[in-house]
């Protein structure tokens, strides 16, 4: 008999800009896919920030979330993530205490600590010396701005303070893990490019976890790669869109997401594409039997209490369709006893 399993599914999106088309087009693709989205019962919509990369439009994280926030009606929208040592916590109060007054109840702020781009970029985005050593200072400072403001404050958020604004911790290592234990705070390990310590990191998080005023309990996101189609055969297709992006990503020259191509061993070697699918280890890929395979033995490795799903695929109705599969399977596991 097979366990039924009752979790959300929530999608995250790095509006990716496919060869062939403008950022305005691939932002146009991301609220299409965020009603769609709604539409199927996904829990909740995040973005990521990431800066000085071709393929994704999402760099101003904040004016994308809002731009969904205001096309959609119930779905939780939110970060995943903010880099948080690439602006001050009181901004980042300020920006999501605004989104969250637009959009009540509906906006989560995911806070990561890497820098989400490379060093040049760094330098541009004048982050300072030891921004990255001061993360969990400012994490704590963040959860300080969004507090009810006492009368003798000298500095407050407005908008912000007083404000319901979810903080999750963001991570791919053991670091952000207990950091989130430690804070009491849900944590989603980012499995879809860096599987690595995702075991080690939810074991640390849910032995570490000390309850909070925002969380009684552990709550862990696993985020995996998903690339579904009619046949296993279109999947693996489709997925060389993410392979070929990795590719370029490694070898120093990221780009716009390219089409599929028939024959990914044509243009990686053996070696570069035994990496890259290492990476995708937990990703689940084909058609709706293989998928749902894939999903529950992560599940069911994991514990985890919500699964989310990042689909880098060249044609957007593919990719909606994709989650469409998505989301049957996860009805599918509902119902299973």
């Amino acid at each position: 008999m097979t366990q039924s399993v009752d979790i959300p599914f929530s999608v995250l999106d790095l509006s990716p800009v496919p060869q062939g088309t403008t950022v305005s087009k691939a932002l146009a693709n991301t609220l299409d896919l965020a009603r769609h989205a709604e539409s199927l019962g996904f829990h909740r919509y995040w973005l990521a920030e990431h800066h000085n990369m071709p393929g994704i439009a999402s760099a101003a994280t904040t004016v994308v979330i809002g731009h969904v926030a205001a096309g959609t009606q119930k779905i939780r929208v939110g970060s995943g993530g903010i880099m948080l040592p690439n602006h001050a916590p009181l901004m980042i109060a300020e920006a999501f205490g605004t989104l969250a007054a637009l959009h009540p109840g509906r906006i989560d702020l995911g806070l990561g600590r890497a820098p989400g781009t490379d060093q040049a970029t760094i330098r541009a985005l004048r982050r300072y010396a030891g921004s990255v050593d001061r993360f969990a200072e400012d994490v704590v400072e963040l959860q300080h701005w969004f507090k009810p403001a006492t009368e003798d404050q000298a500095v407050r958020a407005i908008p912000g303070e007083g404000q319901d604004v979810p903080l999750w911790l963001l991570g791919s290592s053991t670091y952000g893990a207990q950091l989130a234990a430690a804070l009491g705070l849900p944590y989603a390990f980012a499995a879809h490019f860096a599987p690595e310590q995702l075991m080690q990191a939810v074991e640390v998080y849910r032995r570490g976890f000390r309850p909070s005023a925002q969380l009684e309990k552990p709550y862990f996101m696993i985020c995996i790669g998903v690339c579904a189609a009619d046949t296993d055969e279109e999947a693996q297709r489709l997925h060389t869109s993410t392979q070929q992006q990795f590719l370029a990503l490694r070898r120093g020259n990221p780009g716009l997401l390219p089409p599929p191509v028939d024959d990914i061993t044509a243009i990686a070697s053996p070696a570069e594409l035994a990496g890259v699918n290492n990476t995708f280890r937990y990703s689940a890929i084909g058609s709706p039997t293989t998928v749902a395979a894939k999903l529950r033995a992560v599940i069911e490795a994991t514990g985890a209490d919500e699964v989310m799903a990042a689909s880098q695929i060249h044609d957007h109705a593919a990719r909606l369709r994709s989650y469409e599969i998505l989301a049957t399977l996860r009805d599918d596991l509902r119902k299973a006893a």
